[in-house]
């Protein structure tokens, strides 16, 4: 059998331009639920990846606020509420060149497809379907499956496991620091994409880009094969 090689995508900053959408939705939580005011989207960048426990603290912790469990999960589920919300009534499309590279992978014999994101099952589904993308047709691995959030690699290395691909012979795309991370940490290469940060916080990727449209399949064959 020829040799197959895995393509995973992250879901917020990746696919869509969802980590907007994440910020303006937990600064109105904050302010609705804490009453904390002046919370910008930078706040949030330690939390990027992490899952929304992570997220919310990060920007909680930028303001030196400490909060507890109870309150942790009171903005996490609002957060999600006002995002469905968000995205029930605003268009969501997928980041350039997105989805004409699922398309070309899902054509080829030798590639196989993964979503792999620390968002929960609601929140995440809501994206990729406003996004339009296929994800039925692929390995589909979200936050409720894991027990480890981003830098661990345990979300990566199931999505692999579950293509049935080595991690080694994956290329996963990300778009934050902690993704990068955990992509590494899996064994797999990983290219990133400078959605949500700057490249020079995504320096640990093997192969950093502005855009998915300078992506093409045969340099991801490329960057697994340099091995």
């Amino acid at each position: 059998m020829d040799k197959l090689y895995g393509l995973i995508f992250d879901v917020d900053g990746v696919i869509a331009d969802t980590e907007a959408v994440n910020a303006r939705t937990t600064i109105k939580v904050f302010a609705d639920l804490l009453g904390l005011k002046g919370v910008v989207r930078k706040d949030f960048d330690a939390g990027l990846g992490r899952g929304a426990e992570e997220y919310v603290k990060a920007g909680a912790g930028a303001h030196g606020l400490k909060l507890t469990e109870e309150q942790i999960r009171k903005v996490t589920q609002l957060r999600q509420e006002y995002f469905l919300k968000v995205l029930s009534q605003e268009p969501l499309p997928a980041f350039p060149g997105v989805l004409e590279l699922m398309d070309q992978a899902m054509q080829r014999e030798d590639f196989r497809l993964a979503i792999a994101t620390s968002g929960t099952l609601e929140k995440s589904r809501a994206v990729l379907e406003a996004a339009k993308v296929p994800y039925r047709k692929m390995v589909y691995i979200n936050g409720d499956h894991v027990k480890n959030k981003k830098p661990d690699p345990e979300l990566f290395l199931l999505a692999a496991e579950r293509m049935d691909i080595a991690p080694v012979n994956c290329v996963v795309i990300e778009d934050a620091p902690n993704g990068v991370q955990a992509a590494k940490a899996a064994g797999a290469k990983c290219i990133a994409v400078t959605n949500s940060t700057n490249a020079e916080n995504l320096s640990e990727a093997d192969l950093v880009c502005d855009s998915l449209e300078q992506i093409k399949l045969d340099m991801i064959r490329e960057l697994i094969d340099s091995h």
